[in-house]
This record gives structure tokens, C-alpha cells and sequence, in this order.
């Protein structure tokens, strides 16, 4: 397997833990550069950039810990190591709370040497695109907005131009594609921008409500409505309001929008005079609205009044490069980077289906990381359907045909070998990790002559 390459700066004060560590990472892959001491390894960082320092804690004049400080304050995607003869609780808690990547104590193994910088490399990167993706969506409010992909770059595109105009807008996209985000980020470079953004999902209130949040109500106009209530029309006033999941809006509403969109006027429930409000109207719906005109469940004249500028959003299987991107910006969400995905996750990750999108991905991520107690997540921890699925999708029948009853049988035999394997030959405890009885393991262990081999029950 290709090694992961990366820029090292080793700091240690002793010559010979220096030429060690530096032969040993060379051997890996990795640029390596060396600095005896905590003042020159300042000005090594000042003048190139490194994705990992390995430092020793005690050094004369500049510490570990004090080449940490500095190091985050020139560089602070930089990841810092920090070895140590002398590490106690204390100083290893101030290092992590400092921002080092990890604390190793001498003596230590070339392996675990190996593993660390491995794993501390894999994270800068995966920060360093993330920042780099930030850097290239020069607008704040297209910050979290995570891809790369080509269709996400149209789409930035697409939101930028939008954003300009005064006109209706339709978003147009999955469930969990991101459509308020991007609804959110049409109003930020708008004109609008310093008026309330103001949202409401169609499909989540009744219809009574409906019509009462969006228009307001006058005291009196039915039972509850204990005072004047603005609506969300009156809110939005020079600002935009979000209508999400429009094509659950009722029909007898659908009427009352049509009318604030081509005059500019609404009236409250229950009130007798009209109000003028100036509204920018943007809408989402993940159904095909044109389906919902021959049914005769939308409007076609409101359908084309919302139309009037398109934006469709991508489905995140069709766009699996910014999964590993995406991954990332959860791991700093809920984890503050203290997790990562292996590669192998990643790739199962990228080859499931998504049909929840990207809300369907963060809500797994989150999951994971709660879940997991190793800073590694792996595809044992990973949900059975993104396993499974995954693995369904690589499977080829051959064009000559193939005996499925003898695969099953090959199949079935290597797992229970597997987990004998795992468990030491303890039957009960192999039983358990199948999901077997006791009973059934036996009879399928004497089916495959697996049972004369274990001797432990």
C-alpha cells in the first residue's frame, strides 16, 4: 500500500534520538528535516511548512510545551507530537489542552512511532482541505456548504447569480440534500441580506395553522386567537421567507400565496383591510411539482410564479468525492477532530447509497463517534446496511455460472472458523458472536468436520 507522505520537523536536543527518529521516517516515506533545539525549530517553522512536528518535552530555553505555543501561533494547522522521558498527568493534560495531536512517553516502539504519525498526517490533510475548500468558497455564507465536485462548483455558481436578482426561487432537491442551507446562502448575498430570513416547513404544520403563521390572524378570528398575531409575511417584510416542502401546501392556500406574489398585498384571518408587504419568496420540495399539476394538487400559475429562477441540488450519490470532505466537517463538528474515519470506512462510506443525502451521513457520523471508543472509526463500527450494502454492490455473477450452494457453504464455514478463531475455541463464546445457539454452532460445526479440530468447549 502507498505510503501517506508528509513534511516532519523532529526537534529532540539528544543527536541520536534525532538521527534515529529521522532514519525511521525517511524509511516511511516522509520529508524529514531536524532542529536540535526549540529556537531553531521556530525559525525552521517560520520559514516552511510542516504537517507534523515530533518534539521532545525537556529542552533547554524553549520547551516542548513552549514550541507547542508557538508553533499554534504561527501554524496551527500544524499537528505536534510531544515526547517525553519526564511526562506526568499534568504535563501530558496541558499538552492536549494546548492543541498537541498526541503525547507518546519514552521508552516507545518504532510502531507506535509509525501509527501516530500515520494517523496525525491523515488528520492535517483532511484539515488542510477542508480549509482549502473554505478558502476557495471565498463568501461566508457558502462556508458550510461542503463539496468540491464538479456539480457542487456549478452550484455555487448558480447560488451566487441567483443571489442577485430580486426574482422567485426554486429549490429543487432530495430529502437531506441541504435545501435551507442553500436557501440561507441566496439570502446572505443578497441584497436582502441585513433583513430576517425568515423559514416555515409546509408539511409540518396543519392546515388551519398554516394559514394563521403565514398570514397572521386579527383578535377573535377563531377559537385561541386571544390577540393580533403578525405572520411570517409581515416578519420576512424586505427580508425572504422560505417556504420548505411547498408541494404539501393545501390548495385553498396555494390561492392566498398567489395573490401576495403578484400584488404584494395579504390579508390576516379574521382581518378586512390589506397589507403590503415587500417578500422574496424562495421554495423547496424534494416531489415533482409538474406531477402534483396533473393530479391537480398544485397550482400551475403559482408553479410557474416560484419558478422563476431554478436551483437543483445534487443528490450525495452523485457526488461521492466530497463524502470523504463532508466526513471530515462532521469529525471537527461533534468530535473537535479527536476522531477519524479509517480509509477503508471512508471507501464503504462512499459506496453506500445515501438515501437520507447528507443529512443522513451526519447523523451516522455523529452516531459513530458517540458509539465508538476507539479514536479510529473502522468497518467493523460501521451500521450493517453500509457494510452490507457495499459489499452486495461488488459481488459479480460469473458469465459461466456458479454453484451458490457450495459459496454459501464456504461462506458459513469461514466465519465459524473465524470466530473460534477470535474467541480461542471457546464454542459459547463463538456461539454468542454469531448469533447462534449453542446447539446450532455444535450441529454446524460437525456439518463442516470443524468439531473433531476444537477441543475446548
Amino acid at each position: 500500500m502507498k505510503k501517506i507522505k508528509g513534511n516532519i520537523l523532529v526537534v529532540d536536543d539528544e543527536k541520536s534520538m534525532r538521527e534515529i527518529l529521522e532514519i525511521f521516517l525517511k524509511s516511511e516515506g516522509y520529508t524529514v528535516s531536524v532542529a536540535e533545539n526549540g529556537e531553531k525549530a521556530i525559525e525552521a517553522v517560520k520559514k516552511d511548512i510542516f504537517d507534523l512536528i515530533i518534539t521532545d518535552m525537556k529542552m533547554p530555553k524553549v520547551s516542548g510545551l513552549e514550541l507547542l505555543k508557538n508553533v499554534k501561533q504561527i501554524t496551527p494547522c500544524t499537528a505536534v507530537v510531544i515526547i517525553t522521558a519526564f511526562g506526568t498527568t499534568e504535563s501530558a493534560v496541558e499538552a492536549m489542552k494546548l492543541g498537541a495531536y498526541d503525547y507518546i512517553q519514552k521508552p516507545f516502539q518504532m510502531v507506535d512511532i509509525r501509527l501516530v504519525v500515520k494517523n496525525a498526517i491523515e488528520k492535517q490533510k483532511l484539515q488542510k482541505d477542508v480549509s482549502i475548500l473554505k478558502q476557495q468558497l471565498k463568501p461566508p455564507s457558502l462556508e458550510n456548504i461542503i463539496g468540491k465536485s464538479q456539480s457542487m462548483q456549478t452550484l455555487f455558481s448558480i447560488i451566487s447569480k441567483t443571489a442577485e436578482s430580486n426574482a422567485s426561487v426554486l429549490i429543487i432537491g432530495e430529502s437531506g440534500t441541504g435545501k435551507e442551507l442553500v436557501a440561507k446562502a441566496i439570502h446572505s448575498l443578497s441584497p436582502r441580506k441585513d433583513n430576517h430570513f425568515v423559514a416555515i416547513n409546509c408539511a409540518a404544520i396543519p392546515e388551519g395553522l398554516l394559514e394563521s403563521e403565514l398570514f397572521g390572524h386579527m383578535k377573535g378570528a377563531f377559537t385561541g386567537a386571544a390577540s393580533n398575531k403578525q405572520g411570517l409575511f409581515e416578519v420576512a417584510n424586505e427580508g425572504t421567507l422560505f417556504l420548505d416542502e411547498i408541494g404539501e401546501m393545501p390548495m385553498s392556500l396555494q390561492a392566498k400565496l398567489l395573490r401576495v406574489i403578484e400584488g404584494g398585498t395579504f390579508r390576516r384571518v379574521g382581518g378586512v383591510s390589506d397589507l403590503n408587504v415587500d417578500v422574496r419568496i424562495i421554495s423547496a420540495t424534494n416531489k415533482n411539482l409538474q406531477d402534483l399539476i396533473e393530479l391537480q394538487k398544485f397550482r400551475e400559475d403559482l408553479y410557474f410564479r416560484l419558478n422563476v429562477l431554478s436551483v437543483k441540488i445534487p443528490p450525495l450519490r452523485e457526488r461521492r468525492d466530497d463524502i470523504p470532505l463532508l466526513v471530515a466537517h462532521f469529525l471537527e463538528k461533534f468530535s473537535g477532530n479527536k476522531k477519524r474515519f479509517s480509509k477503508e470506512a471512508i471507501e464503504l462510506l462512499k459506496n453506500y447509497q445515501w438515501k437520507g443525502n447528507v443529512r443522513e451521513l451526519e447523523n451516522i457520523t455523529e452516531r459513530m463517534i458517540l458509539l465508538c471508543d476507539s479514536e479510529v472509526i473502522d468497518v467493523e463500527h460501521l451500521p450493517d446496511e453500509i457494510s452490507s450494502v457495499s459489499k452486495a454492490e461488488k459481488v459479480v455473477v460469473p458469465a459461466g455460472g456458479m454453484d451458490i450452494e457450495m459459496l454459501m457453504e464456504n461462506t458459513e464455514k469461514a466465519y465459524l472458523l473465524k470466530a473460534l478463531e477470535k474467541t480461542n475455541g471457546v464454542k459459547t463464546e463463538a456461539a454468542k458472536l454469531l448469533n447462534l445457539t449453542f446447539r446450532s454452532l455444535r450441529h454446524k460445526l460437525k456439518k463442516y468436520g470443524i468439531d473433531k479440530k476444537i477441543i475446548t468447549d
